[in-house]
């Protein structure tokens, strides 16, 4: 495997995908920086990495970013889910970042998006090539996001991320283990998850990738009904069998494909949520 000596990485909104995806990078030699408008304390990152205080939203506290900077993965976290906030931090945010970035030496830049940006589609297969219909502002802002990156020079990938899975992520199960779930039955509602440490890997992997597509959908390779999901989860914890209720507000039915993902040559650790959920209730803290 190649060393990434020469490639130094900048991880803006470092928090816990970014920094299993910085221990994957680091693995491999590369340069790394995490920015977040709070450090964490020692020991939270990979030995080496070096962090940058900083708010996004805020230009003038960007002035002390690395030199020579040749990937960028840009994954920050909103204050609050709300227009403004998303507005502020992926549309605003992104442009005060690239304009403190020096262009000459930026190879790559990776937008963390979301699946969201698709909306309804009734239970149907939908891929990259599939136009985008966000049910909700938020992935209006996501969207409107995307368009403006594809509009600057430069090498640029977008990955929609499905829902997140893994450890630190429990609420689920605890609401299924208390019977507190619910999910449609007579119209199915169709979800889609991704284990943090695949998502973690998708975007180590697109940031090195020699000639990616503009676009990939983050996923694994199981779109389940969510009664079934629910079902076998509730039966992994002990819970009651979820009853019939009503589909989650604003994230619309679809079968997403990763087809494109793997195709690029990334492998999935947890290809099934199913198995990814049982081994995060044998090994709660495990990686």
């Amino acid at each position: 495997m190649d060393r990434l000596a020469h490639e130094r990485i900048l991880i803006a909104g470092c928090g816990d995908v970014g920094l299993r995806a910085a221990g994957l990078l680091a693995a491999r030699g590369a340069q790394l920086w995490g920015l977040r408008r709070r450090v964490p304390e020692p020991g939270a990152a990979p030995a080496g990495m070096r962090w940058i205080a900083a708010d996004l939203r805020d230009p003038a506290t960007l002035g002390a970013l690395p030199e020579g900077i040749t990937r960028l993965a840009y994954l920050p976290t909103p204050q609050a889910r709300s227009v403004a906030a998303y507005t502020e931090i992926f549309l605003h945010g992104l442009r005060n970042l690239l304009r403190a970035l020096d262009a000459s030496a930026l190879r790559r830049t990776v937008l963390v998006s979301s699946t969201a940006v698709y909306g309804e589609h009734h239970g149907d297969w939908v891929d990259e090539a599939t136009a985008p219909a966000p049910a909700g502002a938020n992935g209006h802002v996501l969207l409107q996001a995307e368009q403006w990156l594809a509009r600057q020079p430069g090498s640029h990938v977008v990955l929609r991320l499905a829902g997140l899975y893994g450890p630190g992520r429990g609420w689920l199960l605890e609401r299924l283990r208390r019977g507190q779930a619910a999910a449609p039955r007579h119209r199915p509602h169709w979800a889609n998850r991704i284990h943090v440490q695949d998502a973690a890997g998708a975007l180590a992997h697109l940031l090195l990738h020699p000639c990616p597509q503009p676009c990939y959908i983050g996923c694994d390779d199981t779109p389940l009904p969510l009664h079934e999901l629910y079902g076998a989860l509730a039966a992994l914890v002990g819970g009651p069998e979820p009853p019939d209720g009503p589909a989650p507000a604003g994230v619309g039915s679809k079968r997403l494909s990763n087809a494109r993902l793997r195709a690029s040559g990334y492998v999935l650790r947890w290809p099934d949520s199913r198995a990814g959920y049982a081994a995060l209730l044998a090994r709660p803290d495990a990686a």
